[in-house]
């Protein structure tokens, strides 16, 4: 049998199960597994456990010091690259329920559409690449390369023991390459390579002056308000151009390379669709800043949230004794969280000693693979073999992944080659996954499995 044909009678197999498939995924979206509530979690473990032993590989769970891992391998395939892939089992907890069409748990197909939480973010995606991995099991027997499958369950929480995990269990993780399925493809619908994550750290500023809130008359312009405090202070933050001014932020910062300004010049974009998707009048500052320039590699600093004062109806002539602010900043390749953070904490003690920084944790740091990785090669192939058409090259993805626990703990090139639709609703109500992604989804993993196999182990 010719390579051509495996992969073509893997093909057949995937499209006579479509509603097998569909079936299954629909069972295990049942069954929530909500990590900040911990809600589900050991359950959805251990049923994956069961079901990956189901089709032929070895599976476990494997405790953290929170959530446990789902490992699972299957290594016959002598002389074949292994590849790493990850995903998680956890969700997003489903509030608001009132907004909900369709229960959160109870998965409903409506045009084409399967709405349930997790579908999209992850379990669908992930679950696609089971499924992916059974199929070529079925048909040959065995598998063109050899697969680690890690899925987690800290995901939506900011995967806090993912880090220590990888440290102490490298040995359960050697692999040529990381590749994830999460996320949405392009905005234009068209498959999708993403070659890094930006990191995040998030940190909360918080001001208190007077034990009590006064009067606004009696103490206004003798009392200090900690609302203007924290305002000037986000002031020396960023300012009106869209320049993020914290002292050494942007001293890791590295220009992109040829490659990566070559692969954004082809990305699709029409800046008037997008302004008008979210009724905005303008982008944000810096205005010459071109679109994907500012997704891609340049840091952001968000305000989450602003708290403090009077928010009840008409007017109360308060002056509050205290105020917070929520705050993350997007991190982009070299940059360091723990460095990042102290940037900040000094920036913060310097500009206003009265205002206390907290930050919970370091963050997550950024990812980055080459575009120009020898794997690239492979992966690209199989998005053609699956879709009919070559994927855009993305050089970061725009959200945070747990990416560099593979890039710089395992010392692998990682990537991101997302399945869902770009309208997926993940983390939002009436999460849904087009039923075309899913099977497209299936139908990638099976092809990346294979052209892998066409590899040799050193690229």
């Amino acid at each position: 049998m010719t390579s051509s044909d495996a992969l073509a009678a893997v093909f057949t197999h995937i499209e006579s199960n479509r509603d097998a498939f569909l079936q299954r995924l629909i069972a295990y979206l049942r069954h929530p597994s909500i990590s900040a509530e911990n809600v589900g979690i050991v359950e959805v473990g251990s049923l994956l456990v069961e079901m990956l032993s189901g089709i032929g590989l070895d599976a476990g769970l494997v405790a953290t010091e929170g959530h446990p891992m789902v490992v699972a391998r299957w290594e016959k395939a002598a002389g074949k690259p292994t590849v790493l892939l990850y995903g998680h089992y956890d969700v997003q907890p489903a509030d608001p329920i009132e907004k909900w069409i369709s229960p959160p748990f109870e998965p409903t197909i409506r045009d084409g559409r399967l709405y349930a939480r997790g579908v999209g973010d992850n379990k669908g995606q992930h679950f696609a690449q089971i499924l992916a991995i059974e199929s070529h099991l079925k048909v040959h027997g065995e598998l063109p390369c050899n697969v680690i499958l890690l899925l987690e369950g800290e995901e939506e929480i900011g995967s806090p023991h993912i880090a220590g995990f990888v440290r102490a269990n490298a040995h359960l993780l050697q692999a040529d390459l990381a590749v994830t399925a999460d996320g949405p493809r392009h905005a234009s619908g068209a498959p999708t390579i993403k070659f890094g994550s930006r990191g995040v750290v998030s940190f909360e500023l918080r001001c208190r002056h007077a034990n009590r809130d006064v009067h606004s008359g009696n103490f206004g312009g003798v009392v200090p308000n900690p609302i203007w405090t924290l305002v000037h202070l986000l002031g020396t933050m960023k300012n009106a151009a869209g320049e993020i001014t914290i002292e050494g932020l942007h001293d890791a910062v590295e220009p992109p390379s040829p490659e990566e300004l070559a692969a954004i010049e082809r990305l699709p974009l029409d800046i008037e669709a997008i302004k008008k998707s979210l009724a905005l009048r303008r982008l944000d500052a810096p205005v010459d800043r071109p679109f994907y320039d500012r997704l891609c590699f340049h840091p952001t600093l968000t305000v989450n949230g602003f708290h403090g004062g009077y928010g009840g109806p008409g007017h109360k002539t308060v002056l509050p004794n205290e105020a917070f602010v929520k705050c993350d900043i997007r991190l982009v390749a070299a940059q360091d969280s723990e460095d990042i953070l102290r940037k900040v904490r000094a920036h913060v003690a310097k500009h206003a000693p009265e205002v206390e920084f907290v930050a919970e944790d370091m963050g997550m740091q950024p990812s980055k693979t080459p575009i120009a990785s020898p794997w690239t090669a492979p992966l690209r192939r199989a998005f053609v073999a699956a879709h009919g058409e070559e994927p855009l090259l993305v050089p970061a993805g725009f959200g945070s992944l747990p990416n560099y626990v593979f890039t710089k703990l395992l010392d692998i090139p990682a990537f991101v080659t997302p399945y869902a639709n770009p309208d997926e609703a993940n983390h939002a109500p009436n999460e849904n996954m087009t039923l075309d992604c899913f099977y497209s989804g299936v139908r990638t993993g099976a092809a990346l499995l294979h052209e892998l196999g066409q590899s040799r182990r050193d690229g």
